[in-house]
């Protein structure tokens, strides 16, 4: 049978979750590297850098980690404020451990290429860019993540020592 007849599902949800579980068994701390432009990325804007964010996933950084076929969903704090996070799959442009950089660069999915040029076919606006949507900066419901909550910062004194002659 030819490659073409049977159509597969994409690889890279497997290829995350195994990269994602290797990282993590040899103690070292997976971060992913999406393309915040891609439609369905929700991340705080804030937190975007040229059109890409860095999103340290370790099981001590984020809760409630759901790593599906098609998105990956959690709840992560952001300068202190905790924040519902979810990506669609094909916008995770690498995944790698922060501690030695050892990971992989995601090629791009077949099948996402060829619902990219069905859509643009279908679409009378082609070449408009990808919208970024907004995740709300009210922080989330106590309890809504499994770490302490953070304490609140005391105000910045004076210097207290003294230059002696």
């Amino acid at each position: 049978m030819s490659e073409s007849s049977i159509p597969m599902t994409s690889h890279r949800p497997y290829l995350l979750r195994a990269l994602y579980e290797w990282i993590a068994d040899n103690g070292m701390t997976p971060h992913l590297l999406v393309d915040a432009t891609r439609p369905a990325v929700q991340v705080p804007a804030h937190a975007v850098k040229d059109g890409k964010i860095v999103l340290n996933v370790a099981a001590r950084a984020v809760s409630h980690l759901e790593m599906g076929n098609d998105f990956i969903r959690f709840s992560a704090r952001f300068g202190g404020v905790s924040h519902p996070v979810s990506v669609p799959v094909g916008a995770v442009l690498a995944i790698y451990a922060r501690e030695t950089g050892q990971g992989m660069a995601l090629p791009e999915d077949a099948n996402l290429e060829d619902a990219a040029l069905d859509d643009d076919a279908d679409t009378p606006e082609a070449s408009s860019p990808p919208q970024l949507s907004a995740v709300p900066s009210d922080p989330a419901p106590e309890g809504d993540d499994d770490g302490p909550p953070s304490p609140t910062p005391t105000p910045r004194r004076g210097g207290h020592l003294r230059i002696v002659k």
